[in-house]
This record gives C-alpha cells, structure tokens and sequence, in this order.
C-alpha cells in the first residue's frame, strides 16, 4: 500500500471512529507502529485529524454535549448507579463527579441518610441536598452551564482538602492500555484530584466509553479499586483491565 493510500484509509478509520490508537491501526494495516506514527504525525500537520498521545482523534471529535449524553444508554447507566448505590450506607462520606452516568448514581442515593457528599455537579447537589440530613459541599470554579459542573483550579484546590470514604468518578473515554481519558485538562485533573482523595476509587463507565480515546489522560487510573459498568468489556479491554488492581462489576440491567 502507498503512503498516501495507507494515511487516507487512518483518515477513513479515525472519522468513522472517532479516535483509534496506533496499535490498533498497526494491527489493522499491518504496518510497523514507527510508519503509524509518521502517517499520524503528517496528517495532523496537514490539518486532516489531531494527534493524541497513543493516537489519533478525527477533528469533529470532542464530548458530546450533555443533553445528548443523557439519551445514550440510558438503561446501562441506571443499572451503573444501581449498583454503585448498593456501595453505600448511610453517613458515608463520598466524592461524585459531575456527569450522565454520576447522575444516576446520585438518583439512587436519595433515601440514603445522613450523606457527606462533596461534588461538582449542581443536578447532583440539588438531587442530595436538603433531605435525610445529608450535607452537600458544592465545589467552586467556573461554571459550565452546558454541563451544570464546575471546573478549574478552583475546584481542585477546594477537594484536596477533603479524603472521603468514596470517590465515583465518570469517563468520557477508556482505552485497553489501560487510561481513563478526557477532553480537556481541567476536567482530567479534577477527576484524577477524586481518585486521589478517597479511601474507596470507584470509576463508573458504560460500554460505549470503551475502547476510545480522548485528547488528556487521567493520572492516578492504575490505584483504583472497583470497575462498574453495564456490558462485559471486550477481550482486550479485559486484558488492560488485569493490568491494575480494580474489581470489575458488571451491573445487571
């Protein structure tokens, strides 16, 4: 295959996907992983896709907005939350971040008693606040108003002083390496800022965040303790997840 051929088929690949790795595309058009990289590299030059740390991203990608998320596997993440939920007695201390799937678990804590609950989510604090004793703490930061969350330098600072019981973390994206990945810094570093300040990490991820990638990776991935999503991931999927110490659960609809 000729140069310009092998980079319009990853150009083909990577907008009918989204994103890919380049060990994907390396099994995909049997080529070395170096002439992937030199591919990517030129074509994100050229302006036809953006180069990410392990691969690429088509440039129509980023998070989808979060009306549209809430419509996305709908009944997978309510079974997430469900058995998040189950995690939880009452007076529990916990982190949740902000997100479709966060929401759920947030939907069934309502008759839970006496909640600590730290978050950066105003659906979620309005959701827990002000019934069965429960204390919300809303973090600072800049508000999002697409996502009803708060971000930024703010929002890290206020929950490095706060080590709950649990942190439930979101994922916007989760490649077989294994990272958790997301579309922007700020967002990253709250998350990987959650993970580090619980007793108990808990990353909550339906099926459709596996086996893609996003622009910044989330440091801390490799110390967290439970996996919840709602299908049982693919095989390489499975394989990346062996590589930490995390429990797997997969939720029942």
């Amino acid at each position: 295959m000729l140069a310009e051929q092998r980079r319009s088929r990853i150009l083909e690949i990577v907008n009918a996907q989204g994103s890919i790795s380049v060990n994907d595309l390396h099994r995909r058009l049997e080529v070395s992983r170096e002439t992937i990289r030199r591919d990517v590299t030129r074509l994100d030059a050229d302006g036809r896709l953006r180069k990410t740390h392990g691969g690429a991203l088509a440039l129509t990608q980023s998070e989808p907005v979060f009306e549209e998320r809430l419509s996305v596997n709908a009944d997978g993440k309510r079974a997430i939350g469900r058995a998040a939920a189950a995690m939880i007695a009452d007076g529990a201390s916990m982190l949740i971040d902000s997100g479709t799937t966060t929401i759920c678990l947030a939907e069934n804590l309502t008759e839970r008693q006496n909640l600590l609950v730290y978050t950066n989510d105003v659906h979620i604090a309005a959701k827990l606040a002000g019934r069965n004793n429960n204390r919300v703490l809303l973090t600072g930061g800049e508000y999002l108003a697409s996502e009803g969350a708060m971000l930024g330098r703010d929002a890290t600072v206020m929950l490095s002083n706060y080590y709950p019981d649990y942190a439930f973390v979101g994922a916007s994206a989760m490649s077989a390496h294994p990272w958790l990945m997301d579309y922007s810094r700020e967002a990253a570093e709250l998350r990987a800022q959650m993970l580090s300040q619980a007793r108990t990490k808990v990353v909550l991820a339906d099926h459709t965040k596996f086996d893609r990638t996003a622009p910044v990776r989330v440091p801390g991935f490799d110390q967290v303790d439970v996996i919840i999503t709602d299908v049982p991931p693919s095989a390489r999927m499975q394989r990346g997840f062996a590589r930490i110490d995390a429990e797997l659960v997969v939720a029942k609809g």
